[in-house]
């Protein structure tokens, strides 16, 4: 049985997608400060490192928002992602 996904919901996505990249660079800031530390004068740098997950938390919402948004009115005219589903006789899925 094919289904088509027609529209996503652009604020939820967004924000979904925003603590997902918070959530993801929260190892990497911890990666990146090490060294920072060990520098001398790192103040700059140190608030840089700090500042990251924000910036990626930002830049995630606001490129999720557009992109939703895009999607959205390409698949009203062309029609969306197509996908096959199948039913899997005693699973249960809880949503």
């Amino acid at each position: 049985m094919k289904k088509q996904i027609v529209s996503v919901s652009v604020l939820h996505n967004a924000k979904l997608m925003a603590a997902l990249y918070f959530v993801i660079s929260i190892p990497l800031v911890i990666l990146m400060t090490i060294p920072t530390l060990m520098q001398e004068g790192a103040g700059a740098s140190l608030l840089l490192v700090i500042l990251l997950p924000v910036l990626y938390l930002a830049f995630g919402f606001v490129l999720t928002l557009f992109g939703a948004w895009v999607y959205n009115g390409i698949a009203a005219r062309v029609g969306g992602f197509e996908f096959t589903t199948s039913e899997v006789d005693g699973v249960v899925h809880k949503d």
